[in-house]
């Protein structure tokens, strides 16, 4: 609720002029989705129109009835969306949603076809392996509806350390490295899941992806995306990242092949 209905429209108008012009969304160096507030989903999803996925920032766990105020995957599917966020610290904190909702909200996401991207994140700073415990128990429990329900597809964890959200900086590269790679181990280890996938957010912003793209696939952007030049610096660093990759292949001694 940062913007009105017209600041969002003219900052989603910046963006998609920035990705229509971007060798990083040109080369399919990245995929950008953006999720607005529920009214203006329709006018975005119009704007929006060629690369960028547009999804909303929460979802019914309930397919359809009497849920006044609620929104089901079923309808945002339906107007065009194709992501949508679940648990983030706020809905928990503020609306007291629970281990149980998120998880429903990810099954009702997964059933409608919808990609869930699920905020994930220890509450207070705590050391690294107790930080990778408590985020993998919370990936555990968030799948565990779907799991049961043999509901399956793509699923995208955010790691949003929650002390970290609303901070000046975000937590510490080295700090996000190493929790992201003991989470992305348990990922990798989960056969009904093998698409999921690892984004960062948390105070996230230009300047921090060079530094963690070893460990997650992308940015979970909030504040430090307000500004569209932002989004336009980080797009920047996204084909340096992939120029540094190029010529470290270039360089890398060729091996002997066995037979």
């Amino acid at each position: 609720m940062y913007f009105s209905h017209a600041q969002t429209l003219e900052w989603s108008r910046a963006v998609a002029d920035i990705c229509a012009a971007h060798p990083a969304v040109a080369a399919g160096l990245v995929e950008f989705f953006v999720t607005p507030s529920y009214p203006a989903i329709p006018a975005v999803l119009e704007i929006m129109k060629g690369g960028i996925t547009v999804g909303a920032q929460d979802i019914s766990a309930e397919q359809f009835g009497a849920f006044t105020g609620e929104v089901s995957g079923a309808e945002l599917y339906e107007l065009g969306c194709r992501v949508v966020e679940v648990g983030h610290a706020e809905r928990r904190h503020l609306y007291s949603e629970t281990d149980e909702v998120v998880a429903a909200k990810t099954r009702a996401a997964l059933r409608s076809g919808l990609t869930p991207i699920v905020c994930i994140g220890e509450d207070q700073p705590m050391g690294l392996a107790s930080a990778v415990s408590e985020c993998g128990r919370q990936v555990r429990s968030a799948l565990a509806t779907a799991r049961a329900a043999g509901e399956h597809g793509r699923v995208i964890f955010a790691y949003e350390p929650n002390w970290a959200i609303g901070a000046d900086q975000p937590a510490d590269p080295s700090y996000i490295r190493e929790i992201c790679q003991g989470i992305r181990e348990q990922l990798d280890e989960d056969a009904d899941f093998p698409d999921s996938d690892l984004i960062y957010g948390g105070s996230a912003g230009p300047g921090l992806l060079p530094q963690v793209s070893s460990a997650v696939s992308g940015l979970f952007l909030g504040r430090f995306a307000h500004d569209p030049n932002a989004v336009a610096l980080i797009l920047d660093e996204v084909c340096e990242l992939a120029e540094d990759s190029a010529r470290r292949a270039d360089v890398a001694p060729a091996r002997d092949s066995a037979v």
